[in-house]
């Protein structure tokens, strides 16, 4: 099963990320998981989203230039030694990671890191052949870090 995130180039300048979120909010679409990267005067923002696909669609339709990207989530101990684990193997068969971030579900138990790779089919192949569970887009939207913590 295939997971997704939007991709969107912006240029680095306030109020940018203001008029994404509110594009999807008016959607009634909810962000599970966002990365914010820039470089000079442009960078990229990356979101997860519980309905990429009509998040594509609203932000589109709003003139605001976004991708829908195949990823994989990954779900990885957390533990010294977790994250290691996966990158040598995807390294040691030469596929490289173009976009990665991760995050903690329930502290030393497990960990979520989600990439985007040159060679997406294979790398499947290969993590789930390394014994690595891969989740599906259903379960990357329903996830709740740290849901048992009181706040």
């Amino acid at each position: 099963m295939k997971a997704y995130q939007l991709t969107i180039p912006v240029e680095n300048k306030p109020g940018v990320l203001g008029q994404i979120t509110s594009i999807l909010a008016r959607k009634n679409i909810n962000i599970r998981s966002a990365t914010i990267s820039s470089f000079g005067d442009s960078g990229f923002i990356n979101l997860i989203v519980n309905d990429p696909k009509q998040g594509q669609k609203a932000l589109s339709k709003e003139g605001i230039p976004v991708e829908l990207k195949e990823i994989i989530a990954v779900l990885i101990e957390d533990r010294p030694g977790g994250l290691d684990k996966l990158l040598q193997t995807l390294s040691t068969e030469n596929i490289n990671i173009e976009n990665g971030y991760g995050f903690v579900i329930e502290s030393r138990k497990n960990a979520v890191f989600v990439i985007d790779v040159n060679d997406i089919e294979r790398a499947k192949d290969l993590i789930e052949a390394s014994g690595f569970k891969t989740l599906t887009p259903q379960q990357l939207s329903e996830i709740e870090p740290f849901h048992y913590v009181g706040y």
